[in-house]
């Protein structure tokens, strides 16, 4: 089948390089025309693990492929994909759909033959029925149908996640885009991959419900952890002891700094914002996103009280800047509120992420960033651990302290075991462990 993919940011990019390694035609489009002169390049704007080599691949196999102008792959296509971003809209946390009705717009005056336009891109319930009258009004000749498939891929591992899903979700009201929609994902069907059509609304609806309970258990636990650091309890044993029900599970039950990245916080705030506009409020998603907020700047304080509750002049090592390992994302970390905390309280700060240093240095004033961990933590009055990269996990502590000027580790993604870290001479504080 012949696709067409608008847009090549995170979704776009990692969707239509799977669908071409499923063997369908792809054609990549962006406005942007230095990313797509990168792409063509053979440079990747993203870091996804494995999605260089994908792309490398199917391009010389001549199955994806990429362009600023839209009309020919347009014109050719069997499926179209809206992947577009929706950030939160400024003044109210609605999500912004300008993205989505313009290339709706476009796709409109370029489409021939019966056309599936599918909005990838996360978008609040009833944007299918708005793209619909867009390019109804714009073309109102035009033989087309409107599906919703939403994605559910996880940064760092996204190509797993698209080739083996555990379900695909595909909104569709007619027996033609089904039938089309069917093929499209056939080589799923191998892996008995569950294929759940649903109304339009409904799949809408599923992206933003699924993203806020996830939310929901990452906040939970996180109040946990506190609750634990009050009473003497370990908030990994509580996890561990509460996710063996089957229930309940035990994934997103990992106590941290809070949730960060491009999905959770624009699609909480974006849920509630639908929800009171529908007259339906979800209040506990409204506290979700409060909580969390509340998380990241409890986070800083967290840090300077370790460093004795006043920091000026102290140097600080962070380690981890992303929002969380094997992605360069930089969009709502926590690193971003806690960095600009601590160096408000006076407190230096030296930082170092394996990946998402270049987007961080758009986002950070007054940091020194370094070219790996031990630099960082070289004279360092502390070590804050935000991410949790592999290569975080296994430092060489006796180098570490010996580097330091004072051996205090704030690890508030509990890499580490406390009373092995003590035990070798640091003064080590954990996120919910007493």
């Amino acid at each position: 089948m012949r696709i067409a993919m608008v847009g090549t940011g995170y979704v776009g990019l990692v969707s239509g390089a799977c669908f071409s390694d499923f063997g369908h035609i792809v054609t990549c489009l962006d406005k942007d025309e230095s990313k797509v002169r990168t792409l063509r390049e053979g440079g990747v704007p993203i870091f996804e693990p494995g999605l260089d080599l994908l792309i490398d691949r199917n391009v010389r196999e001549e199955r994806l492929s990429f362009d600023t102008e839209p009309a020919r792959a347009m014109a050719e296509a069997d499926v179209i994909f809206i992947a577009v971003g929706t950030p939160s809209r400024r003044g109210d946390g609605h999500a912004d759909l300008q993205y989505v009705y313009a290339a709706a717009e476009e796709i409109a005056t370029l489409i021939k033959g019966f056309t599936v336009i599918v909005t990838k891109s996360t978008v609040p319930v009833g944007t299918g029925d708005a793209v619909e009258e867009i390019i109804r009004k714009t073309n109102p000749d035009a033989d087309f149908a409107v599906v919703s498939n939403p994605e559910f891929l996880r940064e760092g591992a996204a190509i797993e996640d698209f080739k083996r899903p555990d379900r695909v979700v595909i909104g569709c009201e007619d027996d033609r885009a089904k039938d089309v929609m069917r093929e499209l994902y056939r080589p799923l069907f191998l892996n008995e991959t569950p294929i759940l059509f649903t109304q339009r609304r409904t799949s809408e609806l599923i992206k933003y419900a699924a993203n806020a309970f996830l939310a929901v258990k990452i906040t939970f636990i996180n109040e946990m952890a506190d609750l634990c650091e009050q009473v003497g309890a370990d908030v990994q044993q509580v996890a561990r002891g509460i996710g063996l029900d089957k229930r309940i599970g035990g994934k997103f039950l990992n106590a941290g700094p809070g949730y960060g990245g491009s999905c959770f916080p624009k699609d909480t705030l974006a849920l509630v914002k639908t929800a009171n506009d529908a007259g339906s409020p979800v209040r506990i998603v409204e506290t979700v996103v409060s909580v969390n907020a509340d998380r990241k700047k409890a986070m800083a304080r967290k840090i300077i009280d370790a460093m004795g509750g006043e920091p000026n002049g102290m140097k600080v090592a962070v380690l981890g800047l992303a929002f969380k390992p094997n992605t360069d994302d930089m969009r709502d970390a926590p690193s971003l509120d806690i960095i600009p905390a601590l160096l408000d309280a006076g407190a230096t700060v030296h930082a170092y992420d394996p990946e998402s240093m270049g987007e961080a240095k758009k986002m950070l004033d007054g940091v020194t960033f370094c070219d790996n961990a031990y630099a960082a933590i070289e004279g360092a009055d502390a070590v804050a651990i935000l991410t949790e990269w592999n290569q975080f996990r296994a430092l060489d502590l006796s180098r570490m302290k010996q580097s330091m000027k004072t051996p205090l580790v704030v690890d508030l993604r509990n890499i580490y075991d406390g009373a092995s870290m003590r035990g070798q001479g640091f003064v080590y504080h954990g996120i919910g462990r007493g």
